[in-house]
Protein backbone atom coordinates (compact mmCIF):
# COMPACT_ATOMS: atom_id res chain seq x y z
CA UNK A 1 0.00 0.00 0.00
CA UNK A 2 1.51 3.13 -0.74
CA UNK A 3 1.15 6.44 1.33
CA UNK A 4 -2.01 7.83 -0.73
CA UNK A 5 -3.81 4.79 -0.01
CA UNK A 6 -2.65 4.48 3.41
CA UNK A 7 -3.85 8.18 3.80
CA UNK A 8 -7.11 7.41 2.58
CA UNK A 9 -7.51 4.86 4.97
CA UNK A 10 -6.24 6.81 7.96
CA UNK A 11 -9.23 9.22 6.94
CA UNK A 12 -11.74 6.27 6.47
CA UNK A 13 -12.19 6.65 3.12
CA UNK A 14 -13.56 3.54 1.17
CA UNK A 15 -10.87 2.30 -0.91
CA UNK A 16 -12.25 1.01 -4.16
CA UNK A 17 -10.16 -0.78 -6.65
CA UNK A 18 -10.76 2.56 -8.93
CA UNK A 19 -9.95 4.83 -6.07
CA UNK A 20 -6.56 2.93 -5.29
CA UNK A 21 -5.17 3.04 -8.64
CA UNK A 22 -5.77 6.88 -8.85
CA UNK A 23 -4.08 7.10 -5.37
CA UNK A 24 -1.03 5.22 -6.84
CA UNK A 25 -1.01 7.02 -9.95
CA UNK A 26 -1.32 10.13 -8.17
CA UNK A 27 1.35 8.36 -5.99
CA UNK A 28 3.84 7.74 -8.28
CA UNK A 29 3.63 10.82 -10.66
CA UNK A 30 6.53 12.73 -10.84
CA UNK A 31 5.21 15.67 -11.81
CA UNK A 32 1.71 17.59 -11.40
CA UNK A 33 -0.59 15.70 -13.63
CA UNK A 34 -4.04 17.37 -14.61
CA UNK A 35 -6.83 15.34 -13.85
CA UNK A 36 -7.13 14.07 -18.31
CA UNK A 37 -3.26 13.13 -17.62
CA UNK A 38 -4.50 11.39 -14.32
CA UNK A 39 -7.47 9.64 -16.26
CA UNK A 40 -4.77 8.71 -19.30
CA UNK A 41 -2.75 6.62 -16.91
CA UNK A 42 -5.18 5.26 -14.95
CA UNK A 43 -7.50 4.15 -17.76
CA UNK A 44 -4.06 2.81 -18.88
CA UNK A 45 -4.03 0.57 -15.87
CA UNK A 46 -8.07 -0.33 -15.94
CA UNK A 47 -10.00 0.30 -19.02
CA UNK A 48 -13.25 0.66 -16.79
CA UNK A 49 -12.20 4.04 -14.83
CA UNK A 50 -14.47 6.69 -16.55
CA UNK A 51 -12.96 10.77 -16.35
CA UNK A 52 -16.01 11.45 -14.35
CA UNK A 53 -14.52 8.77 -11.44
CA UNK A 54 -11.29 10.36 -12.33
CA UNK A 55 -12.81 13.67 -11.33
CA UNK A 56 -14.81 12.77 -8.29
CA UNK A 57 -12.05 11.11 -6.57
CA UNK A 58 -9.61 13.88 -6.77
CA UNK A 59 -12.64 16.60 -5.48
CA UNK A 60 -13.06 13.64 -2.59
CA UNK A 61 -9.21 13.34 -2.37
CA UNK A 62 -8.64 17.14 -2.00
CA UNK A 63 -11.87 18.09 0.26
CA UNK A 64 -9.87 15.42 2.67
CA UNK A 65 -6.84 17.25 2.87
CA UNK A 66 -4.30 14.52 0.87
CA UNK A 67 -3.94 16.57 -2.40
CA UNK A 68 -3.21 19.87 -3.23
CA UNK A 69 -4.58 21.60 -6.06
CA UNK A 70 -2.55 24.42 -8.19
CA UNK A 71 -3.55 26.76 -11.15
CA UNK A 72 0.10 27.28 -12.72
CA UNK A 73 -1.83 29.57 -15.30
CA UNK A 74 -1.80 27.20 -18.00
CA UNK A 75 -5.81 26.92 -17.63
CA UNK A 76 -6.17 23.79 -15.88
CA UNK A 77 -5.91 22.26 -12.15
CA UNK A 78 -2.96 20.49 -11.47
CA UNK A 79 -2.13 17.94 -8.69
CA UNK A 80 0.26 16.58 -6.14
CA UNK A 81 0.37 15.00 -2.73
CA UNK A 82 0.29 17.34 0.04
CA UNK A 83 3.50 17.34 1.28
CA UNK A 84 4.86 16.66 4.69
CA UNK A 85 7.65 19.27 3.80
CA UNK A 86 6.88 22.58 2.63
CA UNK A 87 8.31 23.70 -0.71
CA UNK A 88 7.71 25.88 -3.38
CA UNK A 89 7.44 26.08 -7.04
CA UNK A 90 8.88 27.78 -10.19
CA UNK A 91 7.25 27.25 -13.39
CA UNK A 92 9.27 26.97 -16.50
CA UNK A 93 6.97 29.01 -18.89
CA UNK A 94 7.90 27.73 -22.07
CA UNK A 95 7.24 23.95 -21.53
CA UNK A 96 5.10 24.05 -18.51
CA UNK A 97 7.68 21.88 -16.25
CA UNK A 98 7.39 22.42 -12.73
CA UNK A 99 10.82 22.90 -10.52
CA UNK A 100 9.99 22.20 -6.58
CA UNK A 101 12.34 24.11 -4.53
CA UNK A 102 12.90 25.12 -0.56
CA UNK A 103 14.36 28.56 -0.39
CA UNK A 104 15.59 29.37 3.88
CA UNK A 105 16.47 32.45 2.64
CA UNK A 106 12.79 33.32 1.31
CA UNK A 107 10.88 31.22 4.38
CA UNK A 108 13.04 33.68 6.66
CA UNK A 109 11.86 36.77 4.68
CA UNK A 110 8.28 36.02 4.56
CA UNK A 111 8.21 35.17 7.96
CA UNK A 112 9.92 38.67 9.07
CA UNK A 113 7.30 40.50 6.30
CA UNK A 114 4.58 39.15 8.59
CA UNK A 115 5.74 39.90 11.94
CA UNK A 116 6.44 43.45 10.57
CA UNK A 117 3.07 44.09 9.53
CA UNK A 118 1.85 42.48 13.02
CA UNK A 119 1.33 38.80 11.85
CA UNK A 120 1.66 35.39 12.57
CA UNK A 121 2.13 33.51 9.29
CA UNK A 122 0.85 30.13 8.74
CA UNK A 123 0.78 29.39 5.44
CA UNK A 124 1.66 30.87 2.11
CA UNK A 125 2.46 29.25 -0.98
CA UNK A 126 4.92 30.73 -3.74
CA UNK A 127 4.97 30.50 -7.01
CA UNK A 128 7.32 32.12 -9.78
CA UNK A 129 7.36 31.44 -13.36
CA UNK A 130 10.26 32.50 -15.69
CA UNK A 131 11.51 31.03 -18.98
CA UNK A 132 15.02 29.82 -18.94
CA UNK A 133 18.27 32.14 -19.55
CA UNK A 134 19.69 31.68 -23.13
CA UNK A 135 23.54 31.34 -23.14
Amino acid sequence: MDRLEKLCVEKGMRMTDQRRIIARVLSGAADHPDVEELYRRAHAIDAHISIATVYRTVRLFEESGIIERHDFRDGRSRYEEAPDVHHDHLIDMKTGKVVEFVDEEIEALQQAIARKLGYRLVDHRLELYGVPIED
